[in-house]
């Protein structure tokens, strides 16, 4: 559609009027039950229903102090939990506020770029290629306009769309069926562009009604929240197992049931590593969270610490690597070879040049070398007889795969018809059908302005034999059925973005490849590849030599090869599966329809925010918000944090759930009076929950996280390495805590001071396992950075809880505690300080070479 007739569409002040009067443009989800929901979710965990059958216990045998003491535990329980769901919600929440989908909308005679919810009935909105429908809507101006409306009707067969463009409304269509002028809101624009007036928002939409809901994104376990999942069943299991046989057992040998009970609860608790789910649960959305701030929004959470495995980054050139911010600089004719300066004139030898450059670009499009021949020619041309405001849109040839080159027919005031067309040189050159000399001599010429880092376009005229009013709409159905002639060359530059040489370095240093794959000519690719300081010693392989390898010599070549020029998008995800092939973890970023595959067969998919289109995005697991290819560097570098710090805290659950269950099983079966009651297990559980998600999910980064290797992507969160490691060292710390029991029992102290040692002895050596693991590999300066500060609070609440269970007598007989002399409280002390000591030190020789 021509500028001049761009509709001026609703006023803000209407809009705003309508949008108090319909409503948003959304559709209100099913309510996932909010804090409803969460309690009932809480209320059946095992943990708590066992924390509830003990108090249960203590108040039915007749101990109202205990049973208190353990209701009360419950409700902190309750609010834990609460903390951690609410803190991982609003990270979500604030998510979903950057997913907002926008739509180009006319408002006061102007294209806005607005959120889709703000659309009200009586809106004028754009649609083009690989974006989804926002509205239902009136079709009133359409170019090629095909539709996915599979959504509705079933049917994967795209229809067409023919435009009404009177101001009288047709009857109503349902979904389905060719050549309707009615759109419908979540439907994909698969061909084509339009413009549409809206009709129908919210719930008022043919999506709506039927209650499709797109608020909220249904999400499905990962493998690894699965293999959780199980280990968690698995380990319920046998807790239940344990808790029965250990209360029939004590109850039949000693004739104590209610000990029995009580300690099998305890047992219970102790066993049960609910912690690994939550855990997994908090990073990944908190992980999601961080690397938003990053710019990098994570649509699925889970995809955050596969980013940090990748070991070949595949990136575009325009706009990730450079400002996508195209200038043209050089106009080159046959005669003449102008260079571009700010405020100068341009020479009449290049207008018309610039003037059919500027026939052969749209107005409403994103495409920024459309945007900088715009901005050169409008103002350039202003007053001249080269610019035609009342010509008016005939026909478009939109780019293909078999034609890089588009054109668009015009009618003149008399009824002629021109042609102007503009694309790569090659497909220009075969429009004009030039001699093959000159061709090559052309092609030099590109070459040669490629080699200095400008994107070269071709741009020829045409004249369409007859005028409007003889032939009407008729126009040949390919741009190869009118006769073209060149008129020059354009020169484009698209400066480095100014932090990707930097990024680049990085990228290196971490051992991961930088690959930039391209539409543009190989000396403009080699040119940039050169200045963003990636690796060109074996040259760029162009797509024209990549269709003609098998896949075997792609996989060989790309082994060298990080410069792929003239690359199609159906060609890029051959170069994944090449990359996949050679067992690399590939990340890649694309922006349009047909890099779709190639998004989902790589491991992390990178979509475009701004210019990528919906089908990219929703193919992808990751989209970048701002296109800058630092910020893809920087979400890697996150990514390895994320799965250090939560490999860390595995090896922290593992480890102290060790002593936890000895201490609560050992002592009985060794004949010594019960050690643990269950609200010794809540204390230990107030510690570890809090250590969990927020000791270690804040924990500083390693240092050298981007001066090693990516790890092995088939290597799992939870290993045998890692294992080992956390039961070495929750072993240490059990024969630290049962040696003291013990030897305090032999030295004649009672069973409370003994267990109050050992619990007291528990409790420290919890902390210093907190703090000897999130230190792990960086030294103890560490935990003085700010990222260490959770782990201090964790620390003093828990002290805190401990002294006042030791110095406040009440509190002190719920929990069976005794009072310690200092000397015993000092030995015990040292003991668990050398033990931990002694299993962080031994630690790594499991760990082996974990980096």
């Amino acid at each position: 559609m021509a500028d001049s007739s761009l509709p001026g569409g609703l006023t803000a002040d209407e809009a705003r009027r309508r949008l108090a009067e319909f409503g948003p443009n959304e559709l209100q989800g099913r309510e996932s039950g909010g804090l409803v929901a969460l309690l009932r979710s809480i209320a059946t965990e095992p943990m708590f229903l066992l924390l509830l059958a003990a108090a249960g216990l203590y108040l039915v045998v007749g101990d109202l102090g205990e049973g208190l003491m353990l209701a009360g535990f419950a409700v902190v329980t309750v609010g834990l939990t609460l903390m951690q769901e609410r803190r991982s919600a609003r990270a979500l929440d604030a998510l979903r506020e950057l997913t907002v989908p926008q739509v180009r909308v006319i408002r006061d005679g102007s294209v806005q770029r607005l959120p889709v919810r703000e659309l009200v009935p009586g809106d004028l909105f754009l649609f083009t290629e690989g974006e989804r429908i926002a509205a239902d809507g009136l079709v009133r101006d359409a170019v090629g306009l095909g539709v996915d409306e599979s959504l509705l009707t079933g049917e994967s067969v795209p229809v067409r769309k023919s435009p009404s463009p009177g101001t009288q409304r047709p009857a109503a269509a349902p979904p389905g069926g060719d050549d309707t002028p009615w759109v419908f809101a979540s439907t994909l624009v698969v061909a084509g562009h339009g413009l549409a007036e809206v009709v129908a928002t919210g719930e008022r939409t043919e999506v709506g009604r039927i209650g499709v809901s797109l608020a909220g994104i249904a999400t499905e376990a990962t493998p690894l929240q699965r293999q959780l999942g199980r280990l968690v069943r698995l380990f319920g299991g046998v807790a239940i197992a344990a808790c029965a046989l250990l209360a029939a057992w004590w109850g039949l040998s000693r004739g104590d049931w209610l000990q029995g009970l009580l300690s099998a609860i305890a047992l219970g608790m102790a066993m049960l590593p609910e912690e690994f789910p939550m855990v997994l649960a908090v990073f990944l959305a908190l992980g999601a969270w961080r690397l938003a701030r990053l710019k990098v929004l994570a649509r699925r959470p889970a995809v955050v610490e596969a980013l940090g495995a990748a070991t070949v980054l595949c990136v575009d050139k325009t706009g990730t690597l450079t400002e996508n911010r195209m200038q043209l600089r050089r106009l080159v004719s046959d005669t003449d070879d102008v260079e571009v300066r700010p405020g100068a004139e341009l020479p009449e030898a290049v207008h018309r040049l610039a003037e059919f450059a500027l026939l052969a670009s749209q107005r409403d499009g994103l495409d920024p070398m459309d945007r900088a021949v715009l901005a050169l020619g409008d103002a350039a041309l202003q007053g001249s007889e080269h610019l035609h405001p009342e010509w008016q849109l005939a026909r478009e040839y939109p780019l293909t795969p078999a034609l890089l080159a588009m054109a668009q027919a015009w009618t003149a005031e008399d009824g002629r018809r021109w042609l102007a067309a503009k694309g790569a040189p090659e497909a220009i050159f075969d429009l004009c059908h030039l001699e093959p000399a000159h061709r090559e001599a052309l092609l030099a010429r590109v070459r040669g302005l490629a080699t200095e880092g400008l994107r070269v376009l071709a741009v020829a005229e045409g004249r369409h034999d007859g005028r409007a009013e003889h032939d009407g709409a008729t126009l040949p159905e390919h741009p190869h059925a009118h006769g073209f002639a060149l008129l020059g060359l354009l020169g484009f530059a698209d400066p480095l973005r100014a932090g990707v040489p930097e990024a680049v370095a990085q990228a290196r240093e971490a051992g991961i490849a930088v690959a930039m794959i391209t539409g543009d000519h190989a000396a403009t690719a080699l040119a940039i590849a050169a200045q963003a300081g990636l690796d060109t010693n074996a040259g760029a392989l162009a797509g024209a030599e990549l269709a003609g390898l098998d896949d075997t010599a792609l996989a060989a070549a790309v082994r060298r090869v990080r410069v792929f020029a003239r690359v199609s998008p159906e060609q890029k995800l051959r170069l994944v599966q090449a990359f996949k092939r050679n067992g690399e973890t590939v990340a890649m970023t694309g922006d349009g329809v047909n890099d779709a595959p190639a998004l989902k067969a790589a491991h992390v998919g990178i979509a475009m925010g701004a210019r990528g289109t919906d089908v990219a995005r929703e193919a992808a697991g990751l989209v970048l918000l701002d296109e800058d290819f630092g910020h893809i560097v920087a979400g890697v570098r996150m990514g390895r944090r994320i799965f250090d710090n939560l490999r860390k805290a595995m090896v922290y659950i593992t480890a102290i759930h060790v002593p936890v269950v000895g201490l609560a099983l050992l002592p009985m079966l060794f004949g010594l009076p019960p050690l643990l009651l269950p609200a010794h297990v809540v204390l230990t559980e107030m510690v570890i929950d809090p250590a969990c998600s927020l000791a270690f999910e804040g924990a500083p980064e390693d240092p050298r996280v981007m001066r090693r290797p990516p790890r092995n992507a088939d290597r799992g969160l939870i290993d045998r390495g890692l294992l080992l490691e956390g039961l070495l060292q929750g072993a240490v710390l059990l024969g630290a805590t049962l040696a003291i029991y013990a030897l305090a029992l032999q030295a004649g102290r009672g069973a409370d001071v003994a267990r109050t040692l050992a619990v007291v002895g528990l409790t420290v050596g919890n902390l210093l396992l907190v703090a000897a693991t999130v230190s792990a590999g960086l030294g103890l300066r560490t935990l003085l950075q700010p990222g260490a500060r959770p782990l201090w609070i964790v620390a003093a609440a828990a002290t805190a809880a401990l002294g006042s269970a030791l110095l406040w007598a009440p509190l002190r007989g719920l929990l069976h505690f005794g009072v310690p002399s200092a000397s015993d409280l000092g030995a015990a002390l040292l003991a668990i300080v050398l033990a931990v000591t002694a299993g962080a030190a031994l630690a790594p020789r499991c760990r082996g070479a974990e980096h």
